[in-house]
């Protein structure tokens, strides 16, 4: 799975997913770009998850890019523990999207095949996406 290899602090706090993205929400390096609709953690599960659906359709013809990287710990304490004692370990890593952000790009399908393939991540995710076409010019 994705994590980073080194960071500054091992456990960070939640933090608030208000307003819309601030950078990366221009389609720049593929033909198609899937960008959400909602705020929300993307898991580096669930990135690899539509990373493996998208690869399966692109990867003789095209080429994919992922725009979104799970840098953000999220701390989970163990059950049945008590109140206190401390925050828990970390448990997985988490992207931090806001709305309008382009998670995934990707080049060599046609608009039907990247429409279809657009539905499926989404099924992946926990957020709305929606497919966006490159402007030419």
């Amino acid at each position: 799975m994705l994590m980073p290899e080194r960071s500054k602090y091992r456990k960070m706090h939640r933090g608030r997913m208000k307003g819309k993205a601030k950078g990366g929400f221009e389609v720049n390096f593929g033909e198609y770009g899937i960008q959400t609709l909602e705020p929300g953690w993307i898991s580096s599960r669930q990135i690899e998850a539509a990373r493996l659906v998208l690869i399966s359709a692109v990867r003789k013809t095209g080429k994919l890019w992922i725009t979104i990287f799970p840098d953000k710990s999220v701390t989970k304490k163990p059950q049945e523990t008590r109140m206190g004692s401390g925050k828990g370990d970390v448990d997985h890593w988490v992207a931090v999207v806001r709305p309008g952000r382009i998670m995934f790009e990707f080049s060599g399908v046609n608009k039907e095949e990247a429409e279809e393939l657009t539905r499926q991540v989404g099924f992946k995710l926990p957020v709305k996406v929606v497919m966006l076409q490159r402007e030419e010019g």
